[in-house]
């Protein structure tokens, strides 16, 4: 019987490995199955801690959780400003006023007079909520899974394990349910506090479901359920089946941008009272961890130390891509989809990847389809047009990669504490000590040293997108910037010496001391990789010839020190809750102050000609009459310099050439449902990125063909001869 010989054997490995190749890229982490399939790939690098609608806050908890729960409002997709449009909900309600006696009030009436506002939602019918065992029931209607014993839930370990599931129309008691919670005893939702001074009788509320709670439990910490269907709350209501109405104090058109979050999406009954049983906490079976939604998509694979899945939810109900954007939407290819039912992708796959450079290799292998833009790559990734705008690189254009940018509805900013006695105060000469310390303070060659560009320099506290922001010339800062050529450009530093000698430091001495005038500045920002801006700060002081005594500290000794008012200037920042010019100057009103109250007004700023205006303003609807207020409080702050305005930060996405439909939105969390993928074109790119480098292996082997040749004909004539 003949054997093969190695050269056989060489060919025979070679035709293996250039078919596998064919077959499928050796480094693609998912399975070959997938390559063609309607997936989206992404990655999150943390745990989140709670999946619970009532008490979830963070960001990496809203990328899952806004997908899944449906709240009555949601941000129109593609305009700008920021509008609600309705989600479950029928309408935007809009509220109706009322006086001490009960009796209506016309809606242009002011905060001052309005005792209570009323919204009346109503919620579509025909919405039906995820397939959950929550809601499975014998032939007979019984819930199959409300109590279950410890035999029962042996061998449970995740809600698949479930064999049966029930589904049920959403309706306006789910949406009541979950208000009630916000004032669980053990939710501890992080908006209770908001809420008690609105909602009608919720700060009671949370007094008496405290008591019922202890009642109850016995001291028992889980499997205790509290019943709140049994527990009216004064300020929330039924009206109908498809009808709730919630009653607030005062006015307060706030309360429409939180039902857009899902603190106010619906959470039926049924779900709490399957969470809630005995032993199911010490199986992590709870609403922390499995929501139970309406969405567009649900959660089907938890396992937060290795990969989440979100699959599309097979009962949701109709809603179609937008028709109608900002100018140049449609130019962009954002109403190419108008009209078409949502969401378009079936399924999306979060891996855990902590690390960002493995993180950036796989998005640039396609093995990820969008991708923010790393410190590590930026480089390799954008380049700088001749305006100072940004693109992608010629790498990146190659493999047709886009870049998305948005300016965050957030803000980052040096604060002068005022009640200082060197850089506070609101005489002439404390204004132009902080005018001139601001014109110094160069935050355009910061963002292009430091934040490689990702940022605009601010005018004032709005940031864009929020009403009351102006563009151009009519937005500008006059005490630190002139307009010239279309363009903002800062003052020059020698404005800013002739300022500091008017307030008198000329050439930055203290007549006092006679030495360079010292100021304090408290920062959280510690650490070797924060040196360097903290040395380019020293250099935007020395400009004026001021000494600057950097104080740098840990986070919660630096709130120490804020809370005390023991600070001359600091930095800090604010992240927008929701677009209202309230939720930003607010920061900046006078019984807000950190020292004293423990507000957000860290620099403790209190003119009473804001503070005045802030109190009309800060209740009123989107009109000109507010528009004309907000304008007159941006001149009082930007005159009086309470801040060094700093920055903007401007987001930056990339995403490959295969994704559809996206447009960065600072406001809105459930965007998932809008994108569409080729996945086609995505395999053929994978292929053509990730193709094996088999020449190496190709040569070991012709290496070894070649150096086996001798022994193989030696061992063959060895052959012949023993048996002749």
């Amino acid at each position: 019987m003949k054997r093969p010989g190695a050269t056989r054997y060489a060919l025979l490995a070679i035709s293996l490995i250039f078919s596998a190749s064919a077959a499928a890229s050796w480094n693609n982490p998912y399975p070959a199955a997938e390559s063609k399939s309607n997936i989206l790939y992404s990655a999150f690098r943390e745990r989140p801690k709670t999946f619970d609608p009532a008490r979830a806050y963070s960001s990496n908890e809203y990328l899952f959780i806004a997908q899944i729960y449906e709240p009555p409002f949601q941000y129109h997709y593609l305009k700008r400003p920021y509008t609600l449009t309705p989600l479950t909900a029928v309408s935007v309600p809009i509220p109706v006023y009322f006086d001490k006696h009960g009796s209506q009030l016309p809606r242009n009436t002011p905060a001052t007079a309005v005792a209570y506002s009323v919204y009346e939602i109503h919620i579509r019918p025909g919405i039906y909520y995820q397939p959950h065992p929550a809601f499975a029931r014998d032939a007979e209607g019984r819930y199959l899974y409300h109590a279950l014993s410890t035999h029962d839930l042996a061998g449970v370990y995740a809600i698949g394990d479930f064999p049966h599931t029930g589904t049920r129309e959403l309706v306006a008691a789910d949406y009541v349910y979950q208000i009630k919670r916000l004032a669980h005893p053990k939710v501890h939702s992080p908006i209770l506090s908001v809420m008690n001074e609105y909602i009608v009788g919720i700060r009671e509320y949370a007094g008496t479901l405290k008591k019922e709670y202890e009642k109850i439990a016995g001291g028992r910490d889980s499997g205790v359920y509290l019943d709140l269907v049994k527990f009216p709350l004064a300020g929330v209501e039924e009206v109908d089946r498809y009808t709730y109405r919630v009653k607030l104090h005062g006015k307060y058109p706030q309360l429409l941008y939180w039902m857009a979050m899902p603190f106010f999406a619906p959470m039926p009954p049924e779900a709490d009272r399957f969470f809630s049983q005995p032993g199911m906490a010490e199986k992590n079976l709870t609403l922390d961890w499995f929501p139970v939604g309406s969405g567009a998509y649900m959660l089907t694979v938890n396992n937060p130390n290795r990969q989440m899945v979100l699959e599309r939810n097979p009962n949701y109900h109709e809603e179609l891509y937008p028709a109608e954007g900002e100018p140049g939407d449609d130019a962009a290819g954002l109403l190419d989809d108008a009209g078409k039912r949502m969401p378009f992708i079936d399924k999306v796959v979060f891996s855990l990847d902590k690390e960002s450079i493995p993180r950036w290799n796989k998005f640039l292998q396609g093995y990820y389809d969008r991708s923010a833009v790393l410190t590590e790559g930026f480089d390799q990734a954008i380049r700088f047009t001749g305006e100072g705008d940004t693109e992608v690189s010629d790498a990146m254009k190659q493999k047709g990669i886009r870049l998305l940018t948005s300016v965050a509805a957030s803000t980052y900013y040096l604060g002068f504490n005022i009640l200082d006695p060197v850089v506070g105060g609101y005489t002439e000469r404390a204004r132009k000590l902080r005018q001139a310390i601001s014109i110094a303070v160069d935050f355009e060659e910061q963002i292009s040293i430091f934040e490689n560009g990702r940022g605009i320099a601010a005018q004032g506290p709005l940031a864009p997108g929020i009403f009351g922001y102006r563009e151009g010339q009519a937005g500008i800062n006059p005490y630190v910037y002139d307009w010239v050529e279309g363009k903002p450009r800062r003052k020059p530093i020698e404005y800013a010496r002739q300022l500091l000698a008017e307030a008198g430091y000329p050439r930055g001495m203290d007549p006092a001391s006679g030495k360079p005038l010292s100021i304090n500045y408290e920062t959280p920002a510690i650490g070797p990789e924060r040196k360097a801006q903290l040395d380019w700060m020293l250099k935007q002081f020395s400009k004026l010839g001021i000494q600057l005594v950097v104080r740098a500290t840990d986070y919660n000794r630096f709130q120490e020190k804020m809370r005390k008012g023991d600070a001359q200037i600091y930095d800090w920042g604010w992240n927008a809750d929701y677009p209202d010019p309230e939720n930003f100057l607010f920061l900046l009103y006078g019984p807000n102050k950190k020292v004293g109250h423990d507000g957000e007004n860290a620099s403790n700023y209190d003119n009473p000609e804001f503070n005045r205006l802030f109190e009309r303003m800060k209740n009123m609807e989107n009109t000109t009459e507010r528009a004309a207020i907000i304008n007159q409080m941006l001149e009082i702050v930007r005159r009086d310099t309470p801040w060094i305005w700093g920055m903007h930060p401007k987001n930056f996405q990339l995403e490959h050439t295969w994704m559809y439909n996206a447009k960065l939105n600072q406001m809105a969390n459930n965007t998932l449902k809008y994108s569409r993928l080729d996945p086609d074109k995505r395999a053929e790119q994978r292929a053509a990125w990730n193709r094996p480098v088999v020449w190496p292996i190709v040569l070991a082997l012709g290496t070894l063909v070649v150096g086996a040749v001798p022994a193989v004909v030696t061992y063959r004539k060895r052959e012949r001869e023993g048996a002749a």
